[in-house]
């Protein structure tokens, strides 16, 4: 007999609940960490910044492509992959990944590491069953990826349960070249799709050679910094990246996305992941401060491109018309000032740093405070016909 709770819309499909934790988490995280910052609350089991990166990439993240994965395999496949009971459990074992790392000290460390790490492979077995079932192996790439991610996370708790020194850095560096390649992996497969769908008359070109460069050029790129590789060689292969995804972004660019906010959220956040290689290559010439490299990715591409994404999937997947109201757009641009006040403006002027970030910080909160006024009812209600 299934609970009243599992039997609630937001339970039906996996992105309704995993968007809203994402939500929910995109608030709590960053302001948990602003505390930290200020002496207020103790760093809980991670250590030093590792939990603010811990909790954003394998947090927020991973809550976004959970939700997004669990709803495409089963567009891909015609098959539910989780939902009522399975899909509360697996929101539950999320949930209490964010929440037990506070009890360092009164639970065993190696439980609070279990619990967090168990999530990934949970979602990964879920996600390979329904796509292997369905003989839709094309598609296991994305189990692939969610292999790694598994074994960045292992790499960090690895570190924190004092087994080796110095895993956690290359851990949360492979979690984040794995998050990035995703995203390159599904914008050449839903960008010109959103295009032709958004704008009517316009067909996007499909380019496979300057995909496969494209990925593939990041994928090393990545790899060569995972192999601690620096200097002018890495700047000059950061270059190449950024050009080559500026060449692939530029094939599917219509003027007219300007007009529609559902998709100049998405083309910006790409713009914001090219601009991370290109700081990549500052700081391979010590131009630049590593971390400004770093949070072009975070703050301005993944955050950008999972706002994005999760109000577009949501729209489309409870019946809604695929339009974004005036207040989402809003959201979507308050993203965009964040990134910003947390990568140009800082790199550019050093002495205004603190400012900037806490100006940031504000925008970031803005922007996910709209999300959840806006979507947090579209979620939590039937699906319209």
């Amino acid at each position: 007999m299934k609970s009243l709770i599992s039997t609630h819309p937001v339970f039906s499909l996996g992105f309704r609940i995993f968007f809203l934790l994402a939500g929910f988490a995109a608030l709590a995280l960053i302001i948990l960490w602003q505390q930290m910052t200020q002496g207020t609350i103790a760093p809980p089991y991670f250590t030093g910044t590792y939990w603010h990166a811990h909790e954003m990439l394998l947090g927020y993240t991973v809550a976004v492509i959970a939700g997004f994965l669990l709803t495409a395999v089963s567009n891909w496949t015609g098959k539910i992959t989780l939902q009522g009971d399975a899909l509360v459990g697996l929101s539950l074992l999320w949930l209490y990944g964010r929440i037990l790392p506070f009890y360092a000290g009164l639970l065993p460390d190696g439980l609070i590491a279990l619990v967090d790490f168990a999530f990934l492979p949970a979602l990964t077995f879920v996600i390979a069953r329904t796509l292997i079932q369905t003989k839709k192996y094309r598609n296991l790439v994305f189990v692939g990826l969610l292999g790694l991610l598994t074994l960045g996370n292992a790499l960090i708790h690895i570190q924190m349960l004092e087994l080796c020194e110095t895993s956690a850095a290359a851990g949360i560096q492979l979690v984040l070249a794995t998050i990035v390649l995703m995203i390159l992996v599904i914008a050449g497969r839903v960008f010109p799709f959103f295009a032709e769908k958004g704008l009517k008359g316009v067909l996007i070109p499909r380019n496979q050679t300057a995909d496969i460069v494209a990925i593939g050029s990041a994928a090393t790129l990545f790899l060569l910094q995972l192999l601690d590789v620096s200097g002018t060689f890495l700047a000059l292969v950061a270059l190449l990246t950024a050009g080559l995804n500026a060449w692939r972004l530029a094939n599917w660019f219509v003027f007219r996305i300007w007009f529609v906010p559902l998709l100049w959220v998405l083309y910006l956040g790409y713009g914001w992941l090219i601009l991370g290689f290109i700081f990549t290559a500052f700081a391979a010439w010590g131009l630049i401060l590593p971390s400004f490299a770093l949070h072009a990715f975070t703050v301005g591409g993944i955050g950008v491109l999972t706002i994005g994404m999760m109000a577009r999937v949501s729209l489309g997947h409870t019946g809604r018309a695929m339009k974004a109201s005036n207040t989402i757009a809003i959201a979507f641009g308050l993203l965009n000032v964040a990134a910003l006040f947390r990568v140009i403006l800082p790199a550019a002027i050093i002495s205004w740093s603190n400012v900037l970030i806490y100006c940031a910080t504000l925008a970031w909160l803005g922007a996910f405070g709209l999300f959840l006024f806006v979507y947090l009812p579209i979620l939590t209600a039937e699906r319209k016909s």
